[in-house]
């Protein structure tokens, strides 16, 4: 199966710039996977289609102030997106103009920190900074790492609304952006309908967004994330499985954690690590039904979707979004998969 399959024309101007006027307002793209049958919702419908006794994996885990603006030896300006801690004062990272940020380049980062450039990795940089950055120094000095398709700086709504309301674990270096949708309101109301809510948490890094550069999709190959299951997820998941309740997981940084955690038929508890990649040909175990955004072409997360879909109807379904001019990506409108 190639890249190039999972290919589709998106008008520019439906990819969203910014969040909806209201939180929990978007519409909602409902697709039945079994038929291909498409109706039209609203996100604050939901809980009409999620039945009594369904297990809702969200994943809570919260953006950091990630993006910081450097200073080369030559005065030029660059970006530095910081991925994941990998050890004291070491940090993996993406940068601006990759390709010139070569091992032994230091770059001046905010109140006179200096960070080395340590090893050239695929698709980031190893960084040693000169002294340990905390969520303290992230929040004065950071900027939240917006999306490269949302061409504008981050505003003072983005400190919000590129969180979810449940988000707890600091640690990603990018939303997990179907839980964006959901209000307080809108939380209740699926409980009060009989759904049992439960949370995972996976750290947003490379793997998630890293674009897929092979011919073949095969030959791709997913960074590690970090992702921890909490003993009474694992229970309620286990649970659900065993009496016939459906599992939906919201977004698909839950779909790879629930399913990088199960073993011997049935979902592990405690932490751990996964470079689980997802498209057509995958088995899923876990999951009955996805609650997610849509998705970028020839990306690593359509082609989970088209996994557990089928390409052609998630292909179908994305055409009648665009004729029916849904807003796409981070801040856009939703799909529920079921």
């Amino acid at each position: 199966m190639k890249t190039t399959d999972f290919r589709f024309d998106l008008p520019a101007e439906l990819i969203a710039q910014s969040p909806s006027e209201e939180r929990g307002a978007s519409r909602l793209l409902v697709l039945d996977r079994r038929t291909g049958a498409v109706e039209h919702s609203s996100v604050a419908d939901l809980a009409r289609f999620v039945p009594p006794g369904t297990v809702m994996v969200f994943n809570d885990s919260r953006v950091r102030r990630a993006r910081l603006f450097a200073r080369s030896a030559a005065g030029g300006t660059v970006e530095v997106l910081l991925l994941k801690k990998a050890g004291p004062c070491l940090w993996a990272a993406m940068t601006t103009r990759m390709a010139k940020q070569l091992p032994g380049k230091v770059l001046s980062l905010p109140e006179g920190l200096d960070a080395e450039i340590v090893e050239a990795r695929e698709g980031e940089r190893l960084l040693r900074v000169s002294r340990e950055i905390d969520d303290d120094y992230l929040e004065r000095n950071g900027h939240l790492p917006l999306p490269p398709y949302i061409r504008r700086e981050d505003a003072a709504e983005d400190a919000s609304r590129y969180q979810t309301v449940y988000a707890r674990e600091q640690g990603s270096a990018a939303a997990p952006t179907a839980g964006l949708h959901f209000t307080p309101g809108l939380l209740d109301g699926l409980r009060e309908g009989g759904a049992e809510l439960r949370f995972v948490t996976l750290h947003v890094g490379l793997g998630t967004f890293m674009p897929v550069r092979a011919e073949l999709v095969s030959d791709h190959r997913m960074h590690s994330e970090d992702y921890s299951v909490p003993e009474d997820t694992a229970e309620a998941v286990n649970r659900a499985k065993a009496e016939g309740r459906p599992v939906l997981a919201v977004g698909t940084t839950s779909v790879r954690t629930l399913e990088s955690a199960w073993a011997d038929g049935r979902l592990r508890a405690g932490p751990g690590s996964t470079s689980i990649f997802m498209y057509p040909g995958y088995d899923f175990q876990v999951p009955d039904m996805v609650f997610t955004n849509f998705h970028t072409p020839e990306s690593t997360l359509l082609m989970l979707v088209s996994a557990f879909a089928g390409l052609e109807r998630i292909l179908a379904a994305y055409g009648e979004a665009v004729r029916e001019r849904y807003r796409f990506f981070s801040y856009g409108d939703a799909m529920l998969i079921r």
